[in-house]
């Protein structure tokens, strides 16, 4: 087949779409199904869709948490079934994220992976123990009080003084001063940053926040926080702050791991043009703030020696964050209860352990994949997604996990073997209601070449080999902005068969011309999606008549 389609295109013969790739699917992403409006523009995309040779359109709309949905999106899902129809085209759910656990979280939050807090310090005062934060974990001048002309004292550095990072004594959020940064072209890498080095304590959860104003910065989601160790980001996060703000305050939290010493930066990575003003840059320690509960992330309290350890319900009551909220952790922590008869003493002090999770970029939260309640959540959700859509095909939404071997479920284990259980159990209990089931999956946690290798993010531990614990019969959603030859050869050489899933949101077609030339050399393509992360279908059109051979 591959043969005829390159004969056929060197000859300038445009074959049918049937002869050629039997899928041609549109990626639906961002309708939530919560209004009447996603519905009607859905339909508008796959009226398209149809007409230039598409047929099949993959739904991201929270498909896996159909027993928490109400009548009015129900209602939807069943128009949008209707109208996928009508037109032809087959209505595949995309469902199952560890990588981004919203649909997951939304069952029960404390199925979030967890990072471990050991043998913080709490002292009990008046029938409650709090936590002690240690009080040398500071940044030094993190006011910017102290300097000497352009230059900050107690700072490794800051970028260029005097030409990129200056004294500021008239715009400031308190005291006296602040630090500026503007002028970014001076710096070959469009760098305004200042980086200070902190003692911290493994094993423990700290919080760091700054004040932050900007004028004109471009390009905007530049600025940054980072808490760096031997390499290592602890806190890969990303803030979406306008080009023009007032002050307002950045907090993040993040693990210190086994560290005992961090790097933390603030500031613009790749700017161009504007000005940004940070003032009164903080760290503390804090406390149980979000913390989780469920087998995996045991809370521990024992006396300060270790000696003892404290029973839940005879000496404290449950340890749980009333207040929580993974992305507000700028608040106090909740306190221990101390119950009445318990062994625990007035005054005493003890060393309590617990696990809180990480929001990773934008907002990304990590399920654990060890914990036996995500796969009884699935096993429902499938029934339900197989009683309103008689699924033929499934995506599953297996794509950058960045979290994983920290919690007390999933600590050392295969990390590459666990990740293959995980996709193994989705695709068995998809296929319990429909044996027949055709499963595809994003290809990163999969592909050497790009997610399933050791030093991922945060996980403790290494993807390397997952692609040997899955099932062979799985289709590999090939992504990536570039077209990813080895990635490609990679799948194909070990039996998968490929669906390319490529666009990503640019003004042009030109990286799926390079797709389609290495689609025709490679076995087992069997499709191409359109796919947009943005929401941008001004290009489907010509993609569509692109894969059907009319361009």
């Amino acid at each position: 087949m591959i043969g005829v389609a390159v004969i056929c295109a060197a000859m300038g013969i445009g074959l049918s779409v049937e002869g050629i790739y039997q899928d041609r699917f549109v990626w639906i992403f961002g309708y939530g199904l919560r209004n009447d409006e996603d519905v009607r523009h859905i339909e508008r995309i796959l009226k398209t869709a149809s007409e230039h040779g598409y047929n099949g359109a993959v739904l991201s709309a929270g498909l896996d948490r159909l027993s928490l949905q109400d009548e009015d999106y129900l209602r939807r899902l069943e128009e949008v079934k209707g109208i996928c129809e009508r037109y032809g085209i087959e209505l595949i759910p995309s469902v199952f994220s560890v990588g981004y656990g919203g649909s997951v979280l939304a069952h029960d939050r404390n199925l979030a992976e967890g990072f471990p807090v050991k043998g913080a310090l709490f002292i009990v005062e008046n029938g409650e123990a709090r936590h002690v934060p240690d009080p040398t974990v500071r940044i030094v001048n993190g006011g910017f009080e102290e300097f000497e002309g352009n230059r900050f004292k107690g700072y490794r550095f800051h970028d260029r003084p005097g030409v990129v990072s200056f004294v500021d004594t008239e715009v400031k959020h308190s005291g006296r001063a602040s630090i500026r940064f503007e002028n970014f072209s001076a710096d070959p890498h469009g760098h305004g940053r200042v980086m200070q080095e902190i003692t911290v304590k493994p094993r423990r959860c700290y919080r760091l926040s700054i004040w932050v104003k900007t004028e004109g910065l471009k390009p905007e989601g530049c600025f940054r926080m980072l808490v760096l160790a031997d390499g290592r980001n602890l806190a890969p996060r990303e803030f979406d702050l306008p080009s023009t703000t007032d002050w307002r305050k950045v907090t993040m939290i993040f693990n210190s791991l086994y560290f005992d010493r961090v790097r933390v930066y603030a500031g613009v990575w790749g700017a161009r043009e504007g000005r940004l003003w940070l003032d009164d840059w903080e760290i503390e320690e804090v406390g149980p703030i979000n913390v989780l509960r469920r087998p995996g992330t045991p809370v521990t309290v024992k006396s300060e020696d270790g000696s003892v350890v404290y029973e839940e319900g005879r000496d404290y009551a449950p340890l749980i964050d009333p207040h929580f909220s993974f992305r507000d952790v700028d608040r106090p922590a909740p306190t221990l209860k101390i119950l009445p008869g318990s062994r625990i003493k007035e005054g005493q002090r003890l060393l309590v352990s617990w696990y809180h999770p990480m929001v990773i970029g934008r907002g990304q939260i990590t399920v654990c994949m060890a914990e036996p309640k995500l796969y009884e959540i699935w096993e429902r959700e499938a029934e339900l997604l197989w009683k309103y859509l008689r699924y033929r095909k499934v995506l599953l939404s297996m794509d950058e996990i960045r979290m994983g071997g920290s919690c007390a479920a999933c600590r050392g284990r295969d990390m590459a073997k666990l990740l293959g259980e995980c996709i193994t159990k989705q695709v068995r209990i998809l296929r319990k209601f429909n044996p027949e089931a055709e499963i595809y999956i994003w290809s990163d946690m999969l592909d050497p070449n790009h997610n399933a290798h050791a030093d991922y993010y945060l996980v403790e531990g290494d993807f390397t080999g997952s692609w040997n614990y899955v099932p062979k019969d799985l289709i590999i959603a090939v992504w990536g902005g570039r077209p990813r030859e080895e990635s490609l050869r990679f799948f194909a050489d070990k039996g998968f068969r490929i669906l390319i899933a490529c666009y990503y949101d640019a003004d042009t077609l030109d990286d799926v011309r390079g797709w389609l030339e290495l689609a025709r050399e490679i076995p087992g393509v069997r499709g191409f999606m359109y796919t947009t992360w943005r929401r941008r279908y001004e290009l489907l059109e010509e993609f569509g008549d692109m894969i059907w051979g009319r361009r």
